[in-house]
């Protein structure tokens, strides 16, 4: 006993940190921080300052004058807001629903060891990681042959379904489910579908949560699937949305006959830089919400098959 533990007390040496180096850890850490703050920092405080401040002054962290033009513009054109926010909002939610289900179905039956067809379809899973089909052929498939242009649709099966999101979910089933518990399942008559969603799932919050995370960031921040298939603004997403916005001012005034305004009075009215910001923490803020609630079995999921106990 006293042996064991002089061992533990040797390899504790091994594991001690400095203080220097802890110092040293804390500073890069806060600097890599930082990098990610102050942006954000920057784009509200752009989204609060006055218009003309901006054009003598240039960025500030510290507004030297506020306003809140363009929250109130924003505001105005709330029609336009509320329905991209709606299609984001849809294409979110519904995709990753869909496209959580299709990644955990593929995942679990490529972790079975029983599977006939398991080098199959590891090959299909492992080859589009290296591989890309191209974007003319992408394109053809999605708006030629399944005609999915200008529907809700093309802004959601495109993402669905991740090689990566699948690796991580068949390494999660593989080290979590022991064959045990599903062979048991099969002697008791449970189908596979049985045991997949009343055994299985329940189980598997972390890598659910994970996955669930990964499609949700990817279908709230995508806009390109809209630049590709939509080409009705009423189908554009608040991501394409800013996107427009951002490369040519006059997207808001193309719909300005909706709005009983003319083009030139509503370019003139447009607070630019702080409409843009302002429409980016709208974006944000929902996401930046959403992560405390999910933190947990992200990280979780995250290191499933890190260490294999």
């Amino acid at each position: 006993m006293a042996k064991v533990k002089q061992d533990m007390t040797g390899l504790e040496k091994f594991n001690r940190i400095s203080p220097a180096t802890n110092i040293v850890f804390h500073v890069i850490f806060i600097l890599f921080s930082l990098m990610c703050v102050v942006p954000v920092l920057f784009i509200l405080t752009i989204s609060v300052s006055d218009e003309k401040a901006l054009q003598e002054t240039g960025y500030r962290l510290i507004p030297q004058a506020f306003s809140f033009e363009g929250y109130g513009y924003l505001a105005k054109q709330s029609g336009l807001i509320l329905r991209a926010l709606g299609v984001s909002l849809f294409v979110t939610i519904v995709g990753t629903i869909i496209g959580v289900l299709l990644t955990t179905l593929m995942g679990y039956v490529a972790s079975r060891p029983g599977y006939r067809l398991k080098g199959l379809l590891t090959w299909i899973i492992f080859i589009p990681m290296v591989f890309n089909g191209g974007l003319v052929s992408t394109y053809f498939i999605t708006s030629q042959f399944l005609g999915l242009s200008d529907t809700v649709w093309a802004l959601i099966f495109p993402l669905a379904v991740s090689s990566f999101n699948v690796i991580i979910c068949k390494t999660f089933f593989r080290i979590t489910i022991p064959d045990s518990l599903v062979e048991s399942a099969k002697m008791d008559g449970a189908t596979q579908l049985t045991i997949f969603f009343k055994i299985v799932l329940p189980i598997s919050l972390p890598v659910l949560a994970t996955i669930g995370l990964f499609l949700c960031f990817a279908y709230w921040n995508d806009w390109y699937q809209s630049m590709l298939y939509i080409t009705d603004q009423t189908m554009y997403s608040l991501q394409a949305f800013l996107n427009n916005l951002m490369k040519n001012i006059d997207a808001l005034a193309q719909n300005a006959s909706q709005m009983g305004l003319s083009a030139a009075e509503l370019i003139a009215s447009m607070p630019k830089e702080g409409a843009r910001m302002a429409v980016a923490i709208i974006i944000v803020l929902p996401i930046a919400c959403a992560y405390p609630f999910f933190q947990q079995y992200f990280i979780s999921g995250l290191t499933i098959g890190a260490v294999k106990g």
